[in-house]
């Protein structure tokens, strides 16, 4: 049989769904929408294998309406046009329910050319994405949409997909195959939470097991981490995200996590770029040296390759985890922008002006090598933008900046 294993025992109800509970359990928001008789545009994002394209076609059956199915891959906008022309046919009297898939692919234009349709109610749109549809999705669209989000499916709740389709395959080939429930949320586990991966995954060690699926089958065709894992997807972002986060956290625990999931992915080139912009702006002043350390960490890493490149990049990450924090200068710098995108400090003061630096007093010429004269243009000279910060390191700076000022002033 050539039809996938997974599309054979796609649920047919909602009660046969794995997981998504906040969306078609008992009190679902999509479930009650349906009970209802309510089906409005709707957006369904989440990671692949989570059942957007079954509850898709669920609400198509429970609607009465037709369903056409597309992918934005390879769709075009004349394959819409011909099934909304369905609705002047007999075929559209109930209603048509688009379906349409990986909708981030189709353009603005394309995305626009949609909204007419939605909006003289010849058509309901469900559009699905793995990615942050706020970034990827027409906002015009989005407004006359509702979005509901879809979750990786828990391992504990992906088990009775995986035992339909044990009980599908043992019935198939008349055979007694058994798995140990632990297997089975092993697998599902290693597939990211990704049911259709899962079921895959487990079709293709049944024809290789011998009367039972054991771990030595399973290991042959999942790796140790499966799921997609898009270098240029939302989720890759989230990642990257969430490694800054916890390091700004001082989480060393969690910084770590994320390290290892990224690097996991095969991309070292992002952890990289990532840590040393972790290491100015969340780490900065509190500690100096932090910019030094984790450019020689990630030399090193880039010289090493994977999986030898994950010793340096963990040493940075635990040390900038761990590392007091200051974003001072980086705040400084964001408030000396925000005045000059206001228009301001156009008038630099003529003494600091090459050549001739008329009126320019030269600070090494006195004690301390300062002496007070103004750097900062007419109508931002009292401004300060750098506050000192609360680290050792920056609170001996402030003490040796009002040494020098009140040492001139006696």
């Amino acid at each position: 049989m050539n039809q996938p294993l997974a599309d054979r025992i796609r649920p047919q109800n909602l009660d046969e769904v794995a997981g998504q509970h906040h969306l078609v359990g008992a009190n679902g928001v999509l479930r009650k929408m349906l009970e209802n008789g309510r089906i409005p545009n709707m957006i369904f994002y989440g990671p692949p294998g989570t059942g957007k394209t079954t509850v898709a076609n669920i609400i198509a059956k429970k609607s009465a309406m037709t369903l056409y199915k597309f992918n934005a891959t390879t769709a075009t906008l004349a394959d819409i046009k011909e099934a909304i022309s369905d609705t002047d046919s007999m075929f559209g009297r109930g209603g048509i329910l688009i379906y349409l898939d990986e909708i981030q692919y189709f353009n603005k234009k394309q995305q626009q050319s949609l909204l007419s349709y939605m909006e003289d109610g010849r058509v309901t749109l469900i559009a699905s994405t793995t990615e942050n549809p706020y970034m990827y999705i027409y906002q015009a669209i989005l407004s006359r949409s509702s979005v509901f989000a879809f979750e990786p499916v828990k391992p504990e709740d992906g088990i009775k997909q995986l035992r339909r389709a044990m009980t599908v395959l043992n019935q198939e080939f008349s055979q007694e195959v058994t798995v140990d429930d632990q297997l089975l949320i092993d697998i599902m586990r290693r597939c990211g939470g990704d049911v259709r991966q899962a079921i895959g995954v487990l079709e293709q060690v049944y024809f290789v097991c011998q009367g039972e699926i054991t771990e030595k089958e399973v290991e042959q065709f999942v790796p140790t981490l499966s799921g997609a894992f898009d270098k240029d997807g939302t989720a890759h972002y989230d990642l990257l995200s969430c490694l800054q986060k916890s390091i700004r956290g001082s989480d060393p625990d969690a910084a770590i996590f994320y390290l290892a999931k990224l690097l996991a992915g095969g991309d070292i080139l992002s952890p990289c770029r990532r840590l040393q912009v972790i290491a100015s702006e969340d780490v900065g002043l509190a500690w100096p040296m932090a910019a030094v350390l984790t450019r020689a960490c990630v030399e090193s890493a880039k010289d090493l390759g994977l999986p030898e490149a994950a010793i340096p990049l963990a040493n940075a990450t635990i040390s900038l985890a761990t590392a007091p924090k200051s974003n001072a200068s980086y705040m400084a710098y964001a408030s000396a922008k925000a005045d000059i995108d206001a228009g301001k400090g156009t008038d630099i003061p003529h003494h600091l002006r090459a050549p001739l630096f008329q009126g320019y007093t030269y600070p090494h010429d006195f004690p301390h090598h300062y002496c007070p004269q103004q750097y900062l243009p007419d109508d931002v000279k009292d401004k300060h933008y750098y506050q000192f910060g609360d680290n050792k390191t920056e609170q001996t700076a402030l003490a040796y900046y009002q040494m020098i000022r009140s040492a001139f002033k006696k």
